[in-house]
């Protein structure tokens, strides 16, 4: 059994932007109780405290959990009765009007302006700026519908790495471009990851639905870690309720 399992969270462990299931959230509940977990996302801290800390249920070792919102540039640990900040990789105010700039100017250039928005179509993490293209709170129909090719955000992602040399700009979610620093992506989570929980690689599995050429998922298998591609919840919560009976008879078997 790997000491650590890391997942991506949308499409991986919850349909976007929505709370773990009551499974899922048993899941990862009993494989605490085996490894550590981490969870790395796009989505701030907020929207962590939603859709998976508030699911868990009672007795759930947080403390062998890392949380490392937008794209691992921060990461939070459970330490003395709270959630504590370990790091957070923070724009200038510079790079923020640059990144901000240049993307208002690219989604009205796109024509990605639709009629309806559910919230805000940009929304400034502090690590990351993310663009959705429908609003931050659309349902997730409408979302799945949008850009089910992944053709409307390449053509933005092409148009903004023109624009923001330094900078990482990558498709994320199913409607969604996420903007941080340059090198920070999920391989740059898992290297913070072998630091913070003091386990060396090979001792890492990854979860993720985006594990293919361009996934934001992808860098790290592309990074050497063993990781495994999921279709949606669903089958991730397949794949942990066997590795956990597994685990669990390997170790009476001992």
């Amino acid at each position: 059994m790997k000491q650590l399992v890391a997942f991506d969270l949308d499409g991986t462990l919850a349909e976007s932007k929505q709370p773990l299931e009551a499974p899922m959230a048993a899941c990862l509940k009993a494989l605490l109780d085996i490894a550590m977990v981490a969870v790395i996302s796009g989505g701030d801290w907020k929207q962590f405290q939603v859709q998976v800390v508030a699911r868990l249920p009672q007795g759930t070792r947080l403390e062998r959990l890392f949380i490392m919102p937008t794209t691992g540039a921060k990461l939070y640990r459970f330490a003395d009765g709270g959630w504590r900040q370990l790091y957070a990789e923070t724009f200038t105010p510079a790079e923020r009007t640059r990144i901000l700039t240049a993307l208002e100017r690219a989604v009205a250039d796109a024509g990605l302006q639709p009629e309806r928005l559910w919230g805000p179509q940009i929304e400034d993490r502090g690590t990351q700026i993310t663009f959705s293209a429908l609003g931050q709170e659309a349902p997730v129909d409408a979302k799945k519908r949008w850009d089910p090719d992944q053709a409307r955000r390449s053509a933005l992602q092409g148009r903004l790495a023109a624009q923001l040399p330094g900078f990482s700009i990558r498709i994320g979610g199913t409607t969604s471009l996420d903007i941080t620093r340059e090198g920070i992506d999920k391989a740059y989570a898992i290297d913070r990851l072998v630091d913070h929980a003091a386990v060396p690689r090979d001792a890492i599995l990854f979860f993720g639905d985006a594990i293919y050429p361009g996934g934001n998922d992808d860098p790290v298998r592309a990074a050497g870690i063993d990781s495994v591609r999921v279709r949606d919840p669903a089958e991730t919560a397949t794949i942990l309720q066997a590795l956990i009976a597994w685990s669990r008879k390997d170790g009476d078997a001992r």
